[in-house]
């Protein structure tokens, strides 16, 4: 008994041996990433040198910059944007939070969410609302509860600190954050996606009750058209749950007929299931309202989704490729296929890469090669559709580059205006293409980073 009591304390040890190492690791990343941050601040102010008296190409320079930095460390300009703006509050405003950064009493995240809410602060001092010692007292208030909490509970205590001190109602700061709202997808694999939407919150709440409301006839529906007794009760209503399955809305009418029967069979959809197909549904079909006039029912969503020619005839079941995002279920490749008329036909090389089409119109040819070549921005990690993309030539037209494919490539607005010819060399980007669509771009720091096509076939 001693001895089995001796090994459980020695292992007991071991355990807190282990998590006492990965507490100190993760103490010396925040101390590392504020080391990070002190190196954008110095470059903070290379920048404020180089915009000092050029305020004409100030933003194209920050661009630059930014640029520069998300290339070299193949992140996205974004998390960048974030980064430097983390730098310049925290050596500017808040000494204290920068301290506690560097002892690694407080991790990237804290700083994040405390630069954030002080936003608010920052513009009641500017607009004179408020004295300037009151981001001190906003600093300190946010730092003790920082130190002892998660970053997820500093953002809710710091956006409640910064109201309280700035005099803030909770309409003035609902009013604030309405001006937040957006719409977002991620991928989570496996053909799905995260359609995020940023609402006010009665908004949000009355989607979810009209989505409950709409799933919950369906599953009436269904209930009717199956006449199945044991969903029914005598009074007409339904016992619903997360595993009722449920026909789609579109074809159940509630009518007993064998049809109806069919399909009723064939549906296994959950509620869960049910919901996402009805919002799906209301977003790609329904008119939009008489507020926002009568231009927007010509909008309509674009996709580039490339499928082999044998997939496509049904002789075989290989995925499709969405393009920009990943596979697509076969099925669906075919179903739009047969919905839509802008499909082109691609001839690939043996290394799976596109040669060719097979349109008549030179011009549009040229832009559907591109188009199925590029998929995206050719700047190094950018991912922004062709659709939402400038045709570029890569060696500037005004300066004698031919309108050919091996000089034409996507860019979006920010990476295209990276080298115009009006930027001053000392911030302007240069690109070169090669015969097989390589880009290789050359930063004002003299490094180089290459972007190839897309490969159409994926070697296993």
């Amino acid at each position: 008994m001693a001895q089995r009591q001796t090994d459980l304390h020695l292992d007991l040890d071991k355990r807190r041996r282990v998590l006492e190492a990965w507490v100190e690791k993760k103490r010396q990343i925040a101390v590392l990433e504020c080391e990070a941050l002190e190196v954008m601040v110095e470059q903070i102010g290379f920048h404020e040198a180089d915009v000092a008296g050029n305020g004409f190409h100030r933003d194209a320079i920050y661009r630059s910059m930014v640029a520069e930095f998300s290339a070299a460390a193949r992140i996205p300009t974004g998390s960048v944007e974030f980064a430097f703006t983390d730098a310049l509050v925290v050596s500017t405003a808040l000494p204290e939070v920068r301290a506690a950064f560097a002892a690694g009493r407080v991790a990237a995240g804290h700083v994040r969410e405390i630069v954030r809410e002080s936003a608010i602060v920052a513009e009641a001092i500017r607009n004179k609302r408020v004295d300037a010692g009151v981001m001190a007292l906003y600093e300190a208030a946010v730092l003790v509860f920082a130190e002892q909490e998660t970053a997820a509970r500093t953002k809710a205590h710091a956006a409640q600190v910064a109201a309280a001190l700035v005099g803030e109602t909770v309409t003035d700061r609902h009013q604030r954050a309405a001006s937040e709202r957006c719409v977002k997808v991620r991928s989570v694999g496996d053909g799905l996606a995260l359609l995020t939407a940023v609402l006010p919150e009665w908004v949000a709440v009355a989607i979810a009750d009209r989505l409950r409301q709409m799933t919950r006839q369906v599953i009436r529906n269904r209930a009717h058209a199956r006449d199945d007794a044991e969903s029914a009760r005598d009074d007409g209503s339904v016992i619903v749950s997360d595993d009722t399955f449920a026909t789609d809305p579109d074809t159940d009418t509630g009518a007993d007929t064998g049809a109806d029967a069919e399909d009723v069979a064939a549906d296994t959809r959950t509620w869960d299931q049910v919901q996402a197909d009805l919002l799906a549904d209301l977003l790609l079909t329904a008119d939009p309202s008489a507020i926002h006039g009568d231009g927007l029912d010509n909008i309509q969503g674009r996709i580039q989704v490339t499928i082999a020619g044998t997939t496509l005839a049904g002789a075989d079941d290989r995925p499709a490729d969405l393009d920009g995002y990943g596979p697509l279920h076969p099925d669906i490749a075919r179903d739009l296929a047969g919905r839509n008329t802008g499909w082109s036909r691609l001839f690939l090389d043996p290394d799976g890469m596109v040669r060719e089409t097979d349109t008549y119109t030179p011009t549009e040819g040229m832009r559907r090669f591109l188009r199925a070549r590029d998929q995206h921005c050719r700047f190094p990690g950018c991912r922004m559709p062709v659709h939402r993309c400038d045709i570029d030539h890569t060696h500037d037209h005004a300066r004698g580059g031919k309108t050919r494919l091996d000089n034409l490539a996507h860019l979006c607005r920010a990476h295209h205006t990276l080298k115009h010819p009006d930027i001053a060399d000392t911030h302007r980007w240069t690109a070169r293409q090669e015969r097989d669509g390589t880009i290789t771009w050359h930063s004002p720091l003299g490094r180089t980073y290459t972007d190839r096509p897309t490969h159409r076939v994926m070697f296993t």
